[in-house]
């Protein structure tokens, strides 16, 4: 769902500089948007499962990393439902109720475009938190002793990815759709990668005593 959110969802509704034109997609395309915010929704509750779960796996493996994984997959959380906010604001400013009527319609959709763009920025901001959860995380596969530890360094890889598109879009925005597509690459490698071997019956790692960690 979340993939969907945000790619699929921003690139039919959004046209880069132009306010009436993109107010024209968001109110044609309700239903589009309104399936993307759930989308949103229900990546955030996966997201927050999902570390809690990867916690009880890697715990004995080292405690401190795990911790620090679902810190920062927390922290993230605020973040990506404020980009929610922002979604749904620019939505409300289009369509809200009457005392927005003082704004002329021009005004309305510049303020709608200009929250998306803040919906873009707080999603590079929460992208860094989803590059850092999984640089932990990586380690801890590596470090397992039962999961592969080529997974482990694609993790790393993918988080640092992450981190550095980030913070790329955010300081030097004009490179920053350039970065993101190099990014993607092992971003995607080391997360499809994680999962695969995740979903492929190594889940009985969970009751594996690792060899790697050394006895108390």
């Amino acid at each position: 769902p979340g993939a969907f959110f945000l790619q699929v969802v921003p690139r039919l509704l959004v046209v880069r500089g132009d306010a009436a034109a993109t107010a024209e997609h968001m109110l044609s395309s309700e239903p589009l948007f309104r399936i993307g915010l759930a989308a949103e929704l229900v990546s955030n509750l996966v997201f927050i499962l999902t570390p809690l779960v990867l916690y009880q796996l890697f715990k004995p493996v080292d405690g401190r990393k795990a911790a620090l994984m679902v810190i920062f997959v927390l922290v993230s959380i605020p973040i990506s439902l404020v980009i929610v906010v922002f979604e749904t604001a620019a939505y409300t400013v289009l369509t809200g109720p009457d005392y927005l009527s003082v704004f002329t319609s021009g005004q309305r959709e510049a303020l709608a475009l200009l929250l998306v763009g803040l919906h873009s920025r707080a999603l590079d901001i929460a992208a860094i938190f989803w590059g850092l959860w999984l640089v932990p995380l990586g380690l801890l596969v590596y470090e397992s002793g039962f999961a592969p530890r080529v997974i482990g360094g694609l993790l790393v890889i993918a988080g640092a990815a992450y981190v550095l598109a980030a913070f790329t879009a955010l300081l030097v925005p004009q490179y920053g759709s350039v970065v993101a597509n190099l990014a993607a690459f092992p971003e995607g490698l080391g997360e499809i990668s994680f999962v695969i071997w995740l979903f492929a019956g190594r889940t009985r790692a969970m009751t594996v005593t690792s060899p790697a960690v050394a006895p108390s």
